[in-house]
């Protein structure tokens, strides 16, 4: 399908990892620049040496692909890029982005694994975080990349305040805009039991561990940073216990071992996983609620990368800011791009009359203005949607120019062909005796009866027919003037007649352009209205999405609210002032503690209150 994904064999790389840092690969984004459907991306992150590349194998519907390796070394090295048909999602394209493996002690780099995880966040609709064994309190310390968030991504350039004059606190906004979040326990061998109850593996994830303890003690604040973070930047959470897949000794064959040797068990949690990521993805969206294409992705990969390049924190307003710049300026050339093509066959058909280009005209202008609506977003004040109608209008000047001129030359060659014989009568002298003005003007009068007669003689019809009347009006003259037969009487009357027919005629040729200009005017006015119409549409449109997106973050933090009441943390408004150890305050300070927590919460029910 036009628009969709490339015939990709095997995945690419998008983003190096090089000595000079995170560099993108041109011909990668070259890959997305290209793909003009909406994307659903899944990135998945975690510790090398845990198995992510053969999940995102799974959802590619290939066995290899993604570099599994088989050895304690890490294979994949900066972010790899898979792009396939959605199988679901119809005129979608699924974007698979396999990142470098985190923790690797041959990097000694951690600030490196930060911007990678970073990067996973920023760059997708699902994270996939992938570990090995359990979900213990060891396992929660190793990601200990979602609590370096806030200082990594900023939401706004400025502080974001309610209508109140509170700061927002950031959790708020990053639950808007980041993705769901699936934990994919590799190799799990314990009983999922809680109270000695059988647990699904969401509610070993939430009320297992992801459960908060209750206190502000230094030690608890610091047991609850990672649970509390992963709950209030991630709008959704699901988890999946995955068993052996196989035997330890067959491990390093997994990416050419037959499906049907794999354990059954392993196999129906992934496919449980592969059914979960295709139907409950959303397409990639950025603030504003606006969706993701492709192209748009390709631009966002190279802001966030200038902005860690040059030692600034990606900012998620500001990255928008950029790409609508981009975005705009490319739907604005496409959607010219359009026109002009579109004009090309009535172009070779010049000259024609003022219906059929105007006609095109109009048909082309909504052709433009909806494949610039298609591609653009957050074109405030329509700075865009107005460069691309001024753009529009001095190009169908020009070609109505073009247009003007073919009809003047063509008409001037049609009274040229048909008045040849007239002429080659006054240079033989054929009319200069007595009689000779009656018998041409018989001629004469023949010539503009077969002229207007003529067919595609453009705009220009009867204006150029004025201008040879005009021209031919001395030479009539002359010609009278030498006719014996004609009295002076009647000489002085045909003069007159003539003069009256050339005035005649220019009458008709104003009339013809006062005609054009109305109609130019009205096709206009409908133009515009359209123009307008079609742009409140996709307002209206944007701000839906807008309202949806502030709902699902006020929806996620009520829910998150909700359970934490239902688990007896309770507090009242007076602990939120409460002294705090120097330990404790830095966690506060950072917008993580459980203090800061009940501020959210109080927060988002002042918003939903309004609502």
């Amino acid at each position: 399908m036009s628009g969709g994904p490339p015939s990709m064999s095997a995945p690419v790389c998008l983003i190096e990892n090089t000595d000079r840092g995170l560099q993108a690969v041109d011909s990668s984004l070259k890959l997305l620049r290209d793909i003009q459907q909406p994307v659903v991306v899944v990135a998945v992150v975690g510790l090398y040496r845990t198995g992510k590349s053969y999940l995102m194998n799974r959802l590619a519907g290939q066995q290899s692909g993604f570099a599994l390796g088989s050895t304690i070394e890490s294979k994949t090295k900066g972010i790899w890029m898979w792009c396939v048909p959605h199988p679901s999602k119809p005129d979608h394209t699924l974007v698979l982005l396999d990142t470098e493996g985190l923790g690797d002690v041959d990097k000694g780099d951690s600030k490196n694994d930060a911007w990678i995880f970073c990067l996973g966040v920023l760059l997708s609709s699902t994270l996939v975080y992938n570990s090995r064994g359990t979900i213990d309190n060891q396992a929660l310390e190793k990601l200990h990349y979602v609590t370096e968030l806030t200082n990594q991504i900023r939401t706004k350039s400025e502080v974001t305040r309610d209508e109140d004059g509170e700061e927002v606190p950031q959790d708020t906004q990053f639950v808007q805009y980041f993705p769901g979040f699936v934990w994919a326990v590799r190799d799990f061998t314990l009983d999922k039991k809680i109270d000695g109850r059988d647990v699904s593996d969401d509610e070993y994830l939430d009320h297992f561990a992801l459960q908060l303890k209750k206190g502000l003690t230094q030690k608890v604040l610091e047991y609850n940073l990672p649970r509390q973070c992963i709950r209030s930047f991630f709008p959704t959470r699901k988890c999946f216990t995955f068993p052996f897949p196989t035997s330890s000794d067959k491990m390093k064959c997994l990416d050419s071992m037959p499906e049907s040797q794999l354990e059954p068990d392993f196999r129906q949690v992934a496919d449980r996983f592969c059914t979960y990521v295709f139907s409950e993805s959303r397409t990639k969206t950025v603030q504003g609620g606006h969706k993701v294409t492709g192209s748009r992705l390709s631009h966002l990969v190279k802001i966030y990368l200038d902005t860690i390049s040059s030692g600034n924190v990606p900012c998620l307003e500001n990255a928008v800011v950029a790409m609508a710049e981009i975005e705009n300026q490319s739907a604005m050339t496409e959607g010219l791009r359009q026109y002009e093509l579109g004009m090309q066959p009535l172009k070779a058909q010049f000259p024609t009359d003022l219906d059929k280009l105007s006609a095109e005209h109009r048909r082309l202008s909504d052709v433009a203005t909806k494949e610039f609506l298609k591609r653009s977003f957050k074109d405030e004040g329509g700075k865009y949607m107005a460069q691309l109608t001024e753009k529009i209008g001095q190009l169908f000047d020009r070609l109505a120019d073009e247009n003007m001129q073919a009809s003047e030359e063509r008409c001037r060659k049609i009274l040229s062909d048909l008045y040849a014989t007239v002429a080659a009568n006054i240079k033989n002298g054929a009319y200069a005796k007595s009689g000779g003005f009656k018998v041409y003007s018989d001629h004469r009068d023949a010539v503009v009866a077969q002229y207007r007669q003529h067919a595609n003689k453009g705009m220009k019809g009867e204006e150029m027919l004025e201008v040879f009347l005009q021209e031919k009006s001395a030479e009539a003259n002359s010609i009278l003037m030498a006719d014996t037969n004609l009295t002076d009487a009647e000489k002085k009357e045909k003069e007159a007649r003539e003069q009256a027919a050339v005035q005649e005629q220019r009458i008709r040729a104003e009339e013809q352009r006062r005609q054009e200009l109305q109609q130019a005017l009205e096709e206009e006015k409908r133009a515009q209205e359209e123009r307008v119409r079609c742009m409140e549409e996709k307002f209206a449109k944007e701000k839906r999405q807008q309202q949806e997106e502030l709902q699902r973050a006020l929806d996620s933090k009520l829910e998150e609210q909700r359970q934490m009441i239902e688990k007896g943390f309770k507090v009242e408004h007076g602990m939120l002032n409460l002294p705090l150890s120097n330990s404790a305050s830095k966690f506060t300070s950072s917008g993580f503690g459980i203090v800061n927590l009940f501020s959210s919460f109080y927060s988002s029910s002042r918003i939903a209150r309004r609502c």
